[in-house]
């Protein structure tokens, strides 16, 4: 099947198409939840409209710890058919649904006690494996000091005395989940991002559609539809007003801090997993760099833009020097990323206590509303709540398949990859370069490689991000549904958090190069150069303040006053 290409026109032409029809269900929020919402249901044959307010995986979906896992520390707390649940979909998505998205990878738990830890855990991940029933990956191993300092030179010999090595998965959270909405179009849905939900549509106590804001042209229609399902994830609570019903459903927003440093500041050949007082601590590879997170703590304040406080940085780099022999600082990190996880609230008073499971509810005729869950377990969240929707449009309706529905790019990827010197050479690329775009577009690199073909010059590596080519970011437009600057170098690259000026230097170039797909002209490239450099600003600024408040409102003091419609400061 041919991909769909997500440009301004696809978008254009998918709002005509939400004012004048009348769906089966209108799906709001396009996160991994809400777009696999859309290919859950328009792959069982339904009409689909799906809107997001700001970009693909603009809110939690991009930010999170990029694995796919099955919460190893859920078992602690009892939760096996969390992890159960989990570990399957991990093993779908490795095998049949995404493999040029999802990969293996090997992570180390140090141990620090002789007897009992070892003991203790071990039976733990012994557990995690025996949980696996599809046996995807390699089984655990126990290591002593000796063979744990040959994986992982840089621990300090004196943290641990041995260490238990597993397998867990990864993923590029941002490009999954754009992934998934680009499969809901390729099958029909009608998809659009920068389009907000300003109020639901009621007839005699139904709801019926949602009004709708178009944020390019300020236009507003309104959508109609037979179910409208709210997966919103951290703002479940603001669309649920828009209801004027919560029903019974509150989700409670846990900050996820995570640091990127370069691959060279830390030896390791596998992952590390550490247990701290509140949580877990992850090392997780990442291309030339390490991420190392997370922390857990309640958020409060402003759900667009969640920041890092230094005290965030901080609780990261101390946790991670107590088993590293050279000490990472400050000056060592790259990027930093700061994610809400949508937790359904309760009476814990730490949100690391707090459930990751989900729950659908319908609060009102005609609405469904889905909350909670992990990343891993998106299709099953997605599954649960058109079941919920379907059992009220009153004609029959097929079950879910999307657990043997490729994405898009998993098809042929693994004949593409043994083709890679080929596909290389005809490019005019080095081997290593395809592999790696294979990685982030599987089969849908013939499209990219396609733009190299047709002019060389998009062959070369981005000034300031030499891991992209310029012709990632033109396909980001024309294909994959970019509408602003941020949205190349924030998600469709990571180049925000791959490179130590998060992207600053990146940003004129990037954005010359998508000005002539989205219609920029020299003021437009200029203003969104403008705003990329205020919004890093706005977050390194907040990055050296004590707390979450000084962070907060040192953010604001430097976004809050951009003018983005003249790329310059609305006050001095």
């Amino acid at each position: 099947m041919t991909s769909v290409p997500l440009g301004p026109a696809y978008r254009a032409e998918a709002l005509r198409r939400m004012g004048e029809s009348e769906f089966d269900v209108l799906v709001v929020g396009g996160g991994v939840v809400g777009a696999g919402v859309a290919l859950d249901a328009v792959s069982r044959g339904l009409s689909v409209a799906v809107v997001e307010a700001q970009d693909w995986a603009a809110g939690t979906s991009s930010r999170s710890s990029k694995l796919i896992h099955g919460g190893l520390r859920y078992l602690e707390q009892l939760d096996f058919r969390l992890v159960r649940e989990a570990l399957k979909e991990r093993d779908l998505l490795l095998t049949r649904l995404a493999p040029h998205l999802v990969r293996p990878v090997p992570f180390l738990f140090p141990l620090r006690h002789r007897l009992w830890e070892r003991f203790y855990v071990g039976a733990g991940i012994a557990l995690y494996d025996l949980l696996d029933g599809a046996r995807t990956l390699p089984r655990h191993r126990h290591l002593s000091r000796r063979r744990a300092l040959a994986a992982a030179p840089s621990l300090n010999a004196q943290a641990l005395v041995g260490a238990v090595q597993y397998h867990d998965a990864q993923v590029d959270d941002a490009r999954f989940a754009m992934t998934l909405a680009r499969t809901a179009a390729q099958y029909g849905a009608a998809v659009a991002t920068r389009a907000r939900v300003t109020g639901l549509v009621r007839d005699d106590g139904r709801v019926t559609g949602a009004r709708v804001r178009d944020l390019q042209s300020d236009d507003e229609i309104v959508v109609r539809a037979r179910q409208v399902i709210n997966a919103t994830g951290v703002w479940t609570d603001e669309t649920g007003e828009l209801a004027a019903t919560q029903g019974g459903l509150r989700v409670r927003a846990s900050k996820g801090v995570h640091i990127t440093v370069p691959r060279d500041r830390i030896t390791l050949h596998t992952g590390l997993i550490l247990r701290t007082e509140k949580s877990v601590l992850f090392t997780i590879p990442w291309g030339r760099h390490w991420i190392i997170g997370t922390t857990d703590t309640d958020w409060s304040l402003d759900k667009v833009h969640p920041v890092a406080s230094r005290a965030d940085i901080d609780y990261l780099l101390d946790h991670v020097n107590q088993v590293l022999d050279t000490p990472l600082s400050h000056d060592d990190i790259d990027g930093v990323y700061t994610g809400l996880r949508p937790l359904l609230a309760g009476d814990a008073s730490d949100t690391a206590k707090l459930s990751r499971e989900h729950t659908v509810a319908r609060p009102a005729p005609g609405l469904v509303v889905i909350a909670g869950g992990k990343y891993t377990t998106y299709r099953v969240m997605a599954r649960d709540a058109v079941d919920v929707a379907v059992r009220d449009l009153g004609t029959a309706v097929p079950p879910s398949v999307t657990h043997r529905l490729p994405l898009l790019g998993a098809e042929g990827y693994e004949a593409l990859r043994n083709a890679r010197t080929r596909l290389a050479a005809r490019a005019g690329l080095d081997v290593a370069r395809v592999e790696r775009l294979l990685t982030r577009y599987g089969s849908a690199v013939v499209d990219v490689l396609g733009l190299v073909e047709a002019d060389p010059t998009l062959g070369e590596p981005l000034t300031g991000a030499a891991d992209y080519l310029k012709a990632e970011a033109v396909y980001a437009a024309s294909h994959e549904g970019a509408l602003r600057l941020e949205d190349v170098l924030v998600r469709r690259t990571r180049i925000s958090i791959e490179e130590r000026d998060r992207g600053v230097a990146a940003a004129v170039e990037v954005a010359a190069l998508i000005a002539p797909i989205l219609g920029w002209d020299e003021e437009d490239v200029r203003r969104e150069s403008e705003r990329y450099r205020a919004m890093v600003q706005a977050e390194m600024s907040a990055e050296l303040q004590p707390d979450d408040a000084s962070a907060d409102a040192a953010r604001a003091r430097i976004w809050e006053p951009f003018d983005p419609r003249t790329g310059s400061r609305a006050v001095a």
